[in-house]
């Protein structure tokens, strides 16, 4: 079975067979889901009940589970195959969705189409490479008209900073976006600039003066500037054009600003494992830094891409084996917070031509929970590692703490997986707009049997759109 043909966003059956419900009961529900589920940190038989969009009940012991049938009724009941694991859904807390402007590239339908597909029921959408850039509360107003009736997914949007908008941060934030992001380099798109660090330092104050989070894009532009030499069609020569470097030392940089103004701070896709050291001392120093790292750095090496495949292009680049190991060893030290997928698509005519002048971005939303998981069993890790980092604890970071775990009173925001079933990931049947992504071809873990968002089946309605909490 491959990717896109486990979801059907207009699809009613579940696992297992659904029964309406007998007479009533003083325990009625909408929806009981019976089988292996993940809570609590570990997968075990439990019953979830489900009523008005939340989960009502969790059964935990064995023998209520087996019962619960007598003790309770719902309009359905689904009983999951032996093979199947109900887990929250994924929190997606970093995704270029590029509407208004660039809708070409992407969009808001077939991007949360692509989400969901791949488990993803969460989405925060990046400020660019939308156009206008979402910088002031009218860009934020066209983009909730353009997002609304098209969102399969709960959506959530990041606002953004650069010279133009210092100052003029909060209504932004009274808004309701999650936060800001700036860049230190070239963002790649002419109507978002970057910032110096004298520049970062006022905004950070700006932030924290109403609590907000500032999301940085963490390479320092002078040392790319000094490594700024021949790129060739080899991905090795576009990595050494960006060296790991540059990253870790303006994240050094960052961290000296966050201790001198105490703003909550985020480093986004981090790459290399020079990296990770930065962000160690600087947490052990209580400083309110956390850190994210994405699929392609923890699954690719830059040693094993083809000559002048574009489609593995991302700024920063995937690294060696080695910085790969100590992002993974990041994660398992918690020094890595989350991992998100970073999804960044284009057209194919923005792929195309030389390594040195083709968009950098990876395509993976539909895919990037699949190929974590399957790398992360290969390492060692459980499915409950993966879901920590990439529902828990990104529901946490951005203060969505009503998903992310399957307990009473979370969103039934729930996703049916089949953990050791494998498919191959063919591009051209993906759900994004554009059939281009690094993962093409490859075998990865985890079946997307059935996706519930608000405890029904995922569907395009404006109450997916959601703010801050």
């Amino acid at each position: 079975m491959n990717s896109s043909q486990s979801f059907s966003p207009q699809s009613t059956s579940g696992s297992g067979s659904a029964t309406a419900s007998g007479s009533a009961s003083p325990e009625s529900y909408d929806l009981i889901i019976r089988g292996r589920v993940l809570a609590q940190g570990s997968i075990a038989p439990r019953a979830v009940a489900v009523q008005d969009g939340f989960i009502a009940k969790v059964w935990d012991d064995p023998q209520e589970t087996a019962a619960v049938s007598a003790a309770a009724s719902a309009a359905q009941t689904t009983d999951l195959a032996d093979e199947a694991v109900l887990i929250p859904g994924i929190v997606d807390t970093h995704v270029h969705i590029n509407e208004p402007g660039r809708t070409e590239w992407e969009g808001f339908d077939y991007a949360t189409r692509a989400a969901a597909a791949g488990g993803v029921t969460t989405v925060i959408d990046m400020p660019l490479n939308s156009n206008p850039p979402t910088m002031t509360v009218e860009a934020l107003n066209i983009k909730l008209d353009a997002a609304r009736n098209k969102a399969y997914t709960e959506l959530g949007f990041w606002g953004g900073v650069d010279s133009s908008n210092i100052g003029h941060l909060k209504p932004l934030w009274d808004a309701g976006v999650f936060g800001f992001k700036c860049f230190l380099s070239p963002s790649g798109v002419d109507e978002y600039g970057s910032l110096r660090y004298d520049q970062v330092r006022t905004v950070m104050e700006e932030i924290k003066s109403f609590g907000g989070t500032l999301i940085i894009h963490s390479e320092d532009p002078d040392e790319l500037t000094a490594h700024a030499g021949h790129i060739d069609q080899t991905y090795r020569s576009f990595v050494d054009s960006r060296p790991g470097s540059s990253e870790a030392d303006a994240v050094a940089q960052i961290a000296k600003l966050v201790a001198e103004t105490g703003c909550r701070t985020h480093i986004l896709h981090v790459s290399s494992g020079q990296t990770v050291g930065v962000i160690a001392d600087a947490k052990k120093r209580g400083l309110p830094l956390s850190a994210e790292t994405c699929p392609h750095y923890l699954t690719l090496d830059c040693d094993h891409i083809p000559d002048g495949d574009t489609a593995f292009k991302c700024c920063p680049p995937i690294r060696d084996k080695h910085e790969q190991d100590q992002l993974w060893q990041g994660l398992a030290d918690g020094v890595l917070d989350i991992v998100v997928t970073d999804h960044s698509p284009t057209t194919a005519q923005m792929k195309a031509g030389p390594l040195a002048t083709a968009w950098g971005g990876v395509s993976s939303l539909q895919v990037g929970f699949r190929a974590v998981l399957t790398e992360a069993k290969r390492r060692g890790f459980t499915l409950s590692d993966v879901v920590r980092w990439m529902s828990t604890s990104s529901a946490q970071f951005v203060g969505l703490n009503d998903r992310g775990e399957i307990a009473p009173g979370k969103r039934a925001d729930l996703v049916v997986l089949r953990p050791d079933e494998s498919f191959t990931v063919h591009a051209s049947e993906l759900l994004s707009r554009n059939p281009i992504s690094a993962f093409d071809g490859a075998t990865l873990d985890g079946i997307v049997e059935r996706v519930l968002i608000g405890g029904v089946e995922p569907a395009a309605r404006p109450s997916n759109l959601i703010t801050r909490p």
